[in-house]
């Protein structure tokens, strides 16, 4: 996980682009395999296309809970609204899981009842202009994500990877069928299935993680921490939590100074570990509390670490 974009205007204004981006590219891939799953009769290019459509309503609700993620807090929602971004993760996650379900139960029939493709020609062309296209959108969808943090974009974009195997799964169908493996086109699109099965849980997963407050990666912690230690005054960590919602990190800290030290020297050093810290984690929600090395034994906090 990287630090998220120090620029809300910029962070806005690229996450807005990425859901509208998802959208328009649902929309084309759409129209162009209804298209050629009509000339074809391909199950491997219909399971293509099931899996675009569930794509346009996931992308719909990313769109939809992205605009919302960046509502500023109110006086209902004090923490903000990040957490719709990680509902949207979910509620992909279960699209996901049913297309799976539906290309699964395509690949059977067809594996039962075989029939020679018509057109693989069209099929082909069909393909090759979707994977161009989906590659274009994953790549700039990833940048943003790397760049936002946020998690609705990572799991759209991630949704949107898994087409990119389906994709050459189906080139590979198609290719074989013209080779008189007829049943060919049933078992890659039955293993378009079972991957894009194992994607959903993996989204749903890691939005679950965000909406029950886990704790941030390791590593990030311990850089918070040594970060914190860099600075004068700062004896020990007491007590270090973290968390994420949307595309913000959430730090408490308790830090541990010396008592001698007066109310404002103490508030001092506070704000200066909350500056070093914001330096390396622009936009995060940081709270410090300054905790005088004489009571730690009788007043440090339950979740102490």
């Amino acid at each position: 996980m990287r630090p998220l974009s120090s620029n809300p205007e910029s962070h806005a204004r690229l996450l807005r682009l990425a859901t509208r981006a998802s959208l328009a590219t649902a929309l084309i891939l759409i129209a162009v395999k209804l298209a050629g799953w009509w000339l074809t009769d391909s199950v491997s290019l219909l399971a293509s296309l099931l899996d675009s459509s569930a794509d346009l309503v996931a992308s719909l609700l990313t769109f939809l809970a992205v605009r919302w993620s960046l509502v500023p807090p109110d006086h209902d929602h004090r923490f903000g609204h990040g957490k719709a971004e990680a509902l949207a993760a979910l509620a992909q996650s279960m699209f996901i899981l049913g297309s799976a379900v539906m290309l699964a139960l395509q690949g059977t029939d067809r594996l039962i009842h075989p029939q020679p493709l018509q057109q693989t020609g069209i099929g082909l062309a069909v393909m090759v202009f979707s994977i161009l296209l989906t590659l274009a959108l994953v790549t700039f969808q990833y940048s943003v994500a790397r760049r936002t943090g946020s998690p609705a974009i990572r799991a759209d974009a991630l949704h949107y990877a898994t087409d990119l195997l389906a994709g050459l799964a189906v080139i590979a169908a198609l290719v074989m069928s013209t080779w008189g493996m007829l049943r060919a086109d049933a078992f890659i699109g039955l293993l378009i299935a079972a991957y894009v099965a194992w994607s959903a849980l993996q989204i749903a997963r890691d939005a679950m993680n965000q909406l029950m407050d886990r704790e941030l990666p390791s590593e990030i912690g311990d850089r918070v921490r040594a970060l914190a230690l860099g600075v004068d005054g700062v004896r020990s960590i007491a007590s270090l939590r973290t968390r994420q919602s949307g595309c913000i990190y959430f730090f408490e800290m308790y830090i541990v100074l010396d008592d001698a030290l007066t109310l404002r020297v103490a508030h001092d050093v506070g704000d200066e570990v909350r500056a070093v810290i914001h330096e390396a984690y622009p936009g995060a929600d940081i709270m410090i509390h300054e905790e005088p090395a004489g009571v730690l034994g009788s007043s440090a906090p339950p979740a102490a670490q």
